[in-house]
């Protein structure tokens, strides 16, 4: 079993990183449980997607990753990958963007939110951790909307997950809208040049 938890805030492509995730391990014959929990994504607040995948034929009897049993968790700004850290097994793998989505509370709070900060105690906690720069690999891309397919593939990357580069492009083909395919598999190459 493998199991994958994405985080980030409203808007970023999470839901959809989660599906493409789905359909590469479906496209494996694997037995595949998503779920998201949203909340107030529509106005910056969080959003979690949970993708449990039978990668050894076994079923997948519920769809929510249990604290301390995520072999993976892709963070797509760096304050949701320390809210989620409790899920992350022992010497499992965390990568995530650099850049920070400043919140609404930041605004009324006297200390500046900093992402270099929240990095700073990833890496203390964290054994296997992945930091992206994911503004210089937006800009090859061209778009800031290809974070969650960098992420990706970094992740895969990164991880013995059981899915290729190649099985990510073959679900992006099924996941994404026909216009948006192009830019997602440039992401792909980007991220991993």
């Amino acid at each position: 079993m493998i199991n994958i938890l994405l985080a980030g805030v409203g808007g970023q492509g999470t839901v959809l990183a989660a599906k493409v995730l789905a359909q590469a391990a479906q496209n494996n014959g694997w037995k595949v449980r998503t779920a998201e929990t949203i909340g107030m994504a529509q106005r910056g607040g969080s959003v979690v997607s949970h993708v449990r995948m039978g990668n050894e034929g076994e079923p997948v009897h519920a769809p929510l990753l249990a604290l301390q049993s995520a072999d993976v968790i892709i963070a797509f700004e760096p304050a949701e990958a320390a809210r989620v850290l409790p899920y992350l097994k022992p010497h499992g793998l965390v990568v995530t963007a650099q850049t920070a989505v400043q919140p609404v509370t930041a605004a009324l709070s006297k200390e500046p939110y900093r992402a270099s900060d929240v990095i700073a105690g990833l890496q203390e906690q964290v054994e296997r951790l992945v930091v992206v720069d994911d503004e210089a690999l937006t800009q090859q891309v061209g778009s800031r909307k290809a974070l969650n397919t960098i992420l990706l593939a970094k992740a895969v990357q990164a991880a013995d997950l059981g899915i290729s580069l190649d099985d990510l492009r073959a679900a992006i083909e099924v996941c994404v809208k026909e216009r948006f395919v192009p830019l997602n598999l440039k992401a792909i190459e980007v991220a991993v040049a």
